[in-house]
């Protein structure tokens, strides 16, 4: 498939010659994120660098009945970025300046194409803090992780992105440039429109600026690494801990994610006890008083029986060894093409959800190794199960796929969400009904048609019209 040589040509005299691109390398490249399931095949990639650009290619698309692919950092793991059926991506990696910084009100204006930890290093280099933050900081970008409401590893205290999120600039799939919220923390005038396009994965409009808000930066910040015999017990531990220490996060991880990451990335084990299940706390230090609850905390878990082994970091360098071995999981397990769930309920209904899911799992994959992961202080658990080498890819998948249905059917039991902060995408809309009501569904519909009434919006995505 390929585009009309006159199609090619409109596209070329909006973004320029050298900002559009055919090449297979180039479609491969951005036509795809880090989901494996699908193969890309977008018919051109095209680099915006103005905000009139991405609304003259969106009148374009109108206009022509092309099909538009929002592309970031890439590093979703929904195919909600994928380009599998000729369409034209539209990669905002030129749009990736920092615009406006204003002090008084701890905010910065960005394009789309920043990436995250761009913007943290920003914060950090005016004495401010951007606390959203994920393994892939590196390479995702703010658009990507506005249109995802992107959560990670601090969620417990400073929530999704959407918490962040001051403005949107949005061009919507009319071609209207819409500008939502101007910034403000108090705007009481009807409909705050920036929530809708916040976790809509593209499929309303692109989002081309945004204004972030900023904190202060944490400090003395310590962790603890703790194992525990069974996963009921890292939820005492949650407990416990959360009486006493404002926690900056709490996560956990498996016996098998640590020989995983241990092994491949040269990471030492954090202390000599094996443990079935691990709980990694951060919190705030700001006096030796509350290091010396933190010890305490931890003796008292001992004593219960809900703590093995532990260790407290001592300086930075030991704390960022330590988060290894948590934030090293996704990469240290991409050699194994593993098969994600991303998903969550209440913190409740945690322990009793997860040994349902757990029984699953054993039963019907009792040949594979599951890696559990996951930012427990939310109630967000991923579940990775590993592909065998000499399994094929699309014979593993194709079995990992039959058993979702027992899997969302346990999450619609809990009341939970088959898709925690990852999106929806292709992989999880054919589940979205374990989740959403047919009635909210029908209203999603609706709202995609006022905003692009010709699905040229990354179409097949999320919902289907």
């Amino acid at each position: 498939m390929s585009l009309a040589p006159e199609i090619l040509a409109r596209l070329t005299a909006i973004v320029g010659d050298a900002r559009v691109k055919t090449d297979a390398d180039s479609l491969k490249t951005w036509g795809c994120d880090w989901t494996k399931i699908y193969t890309p095949a977008p018919t051109a990639i095209v680099f915006p660098s103005t905000i009139e650009q991405v609304r003259d290619i969106v009148l374009l698309a109108n206009e022509a009945k092309l099909a538009l692919v929002p592309s970031g950092g890439r590093t979703g793991l929904s195919a909600g970025a994928v380009a599998a059926s000729g369409e034209v991506v539209v990669s905002f990696d030129y749009m990736n300046k920092i615009l406006e910084f204003v002090p008084e009100d701890r905010m910065v204006r960005i394009q789309a194409g920043v990436v995250t930890e761009q913007l943290q290093n920003f914060a950090d280099d005016n004495d401010l803090y951007y606390p959203v933050d994920f393994a892939s900081a590196g390479s995702s970008q703010l658009g990507g992780n506005i249109g995802t409401n992107a959560g990670g590893i601090k969620v417990i205290k400073y929530g999704m992105t959407r918490n962040w999120v001051l403005g949107l600039k949005v061009v919507t799939g009319r071609g209207d440039i819409l500008e939502l919220n101007k910034d403000m923390v108090k705007n009481a005038t009807g409909y705050d429109f920036r929530h809708l396009f916040i976790g809509a994965e593209g499929t309303l409009g692109f989002v081309v600026e945004a204004t972030m808000k900023l904190e202060r930066k944490p400090r003395d910040l310590r962790v603890l690494v703790l194992g525990t015999p069974d996963f009921a017990s890292v939820m005492h531990v949650l407990a416990t801990f959360q009486k006493r220490l404002d926690l900056t996060a709490f996560e956990f991880f498996s016996e098998l994610s640590t020989q995983i990451v241990t092994e491949h990335q040269g990471i030492p084990r954090p202390f000599e006890t094996q443990a079935p299940f691990y709980a990694l706390l951060e919190f705030e230090a700001l006096s030796e008083a509350m290091a010396d609850d933190a010890m305490a905390l931890f003796e008292q878990c001992v004593e219960q029986g809900w703590v093995l082994d532990g260790v407290m970091s001592q300086n930075e360098t030991q704390a960022k060894n330590l988060w290894r071995l948590r934030e090293d999981i996704s990469e240290t397990i991409a050699r194994y093409t593993p098969y994600k769930n991303d998903i969550s309920v209440i913190i409740q209904r945690v322990p009793a959800f997860i040994a349902d899911i757990d029984a699953i799992v054993s039963a019907q994959y009792p040949d594979f190794r599951v890696v559990w992961f996951g930012h427990i202080g939310d109630g967000n658990l991923h579940l990775n199960i590993l592909k065998p080498d000499a399994l094929p890819k699309e014979d593993f998948f194709a079995k990992c796929k039959r058993v979702n249905t027992q899997v969302f059917e346990t999450v619609q039991k809990y009341g939970g969400s088959v898709s925690a902060e990852h999106g929806v995408g292709m992989t999880k809309k054919p589940y979205i009904g374990y989740t959403r009501s047919e009635a909210e569904i029908a209203y999603m519909k609706a709202v995609k048609q006022v905003f692009d009434p010709n699905n040229v919006m990354n179409p097949g995505k999320l919902i289907d019209l």
